[in-house]
């Protein structure tokens, strides 16, 4: 499958180094995004290093950093640093603070200064709306919306991405990501609606490349057969 056939930007969403530039040098994917629980299950340790590594190896591609700090200003005094290293650097700043406070004063004042910013952790429509009143519309920025997290409670996401998306219509320079994705489908879905962006992390893509079209009869068959070997494999018996 290639996954250079979709209008969507594909991002890939980690923080293995080595599959990082894999995925670059491979030209599968047109940016990357992190955070903090995917790098501290990467065994990141040192985040500076880390980032630069990982600007060493993607020096043009868009790529997102996240502040991790609390309070507005020391979430600004980290926003700045991140952004200075490097052109292609996305700041991600999360919608609110852990208290609930909407970040969106600074959100205004850092994307009037010219950071580039991906808006993280949105779920919600009137986040959306907030953010959109925020954002400059000269100075590039991603607003991700985390759709997948949204199905995991039941609620259909696609009438909210496709709200979103209007929304943002009104700032050129603003792009839709369709986050935490699960599955497969959620690429087409995305892309059906006009969503900019999708995130997808290693296990997709491979599902993606693996998966994608196969024959519903194959399918089947190699599901029957997996299941066969692996009671085979430990030696399960019913009948001795």
């Amino acid at each position: 499958m290639d996954a250079k056939k979709f209008k969507i930007k594909l991002f890939g969403d980690g923080a293995d180094l080595k599959a990082m530039e894999d995925l670059y040098n491979k030209g599968i994917v047109s940016g990357f995004t992190t955070n903090p629980t995917l790098m501290r299950n990467a065994g990141v340790t040192d985040y500076e290093a880390f980032a630069r590594s990982a600007l060493e190896v993607i020096p043009d591609a868009p790529i997102s950093f996240e502040v991790f700090s609390d309070d507005m200003q020391t979430m600004e005094k980290e926003a700045r640093k991140i952004s200075s290293w490097g052109k292609n650097v996305y700041v991600k700043i999360p919608v609110s603070t852990t208290s609930g406070e909407s970040t969106a004063p600074l959100i205004k004042k850092l994307s009037h200064d010219g950071l580039k910013l991906n808006i993280t952790a949105i779920l919600t429509l009137k986040q959306v709306k907030d953010v959109a009143k925020a954002l400059s519309q000269s100075t590039p920025s991603i607003v991700s919306v985390f759709a997948g997290r949204i199905a995991d409670t039941g609620r259909d996401p696609i009438p909210i991405m496709v709200e979103a998306k209007r929304i943002l219509e009104q700032n050129k320079n603003a792009e839709l990501l369709w986050a935490s994705s699960r599955e497969v489908l959620n690429i087409m879905q995305a892309e059906a609606i006009g969503c900019h962006i999708i995130t997808v992390t290693n296990e997709l893509l491979k599902k993606l490349n693996n998966m994608y079209g196969k024959d519903l009869d194959d399918l089947s068959l190699d599901t029957v057969k997996m299941f066969y070997n692996d009671a085979k494999s430990v030696g399960y018996s019913i009948i001795q």
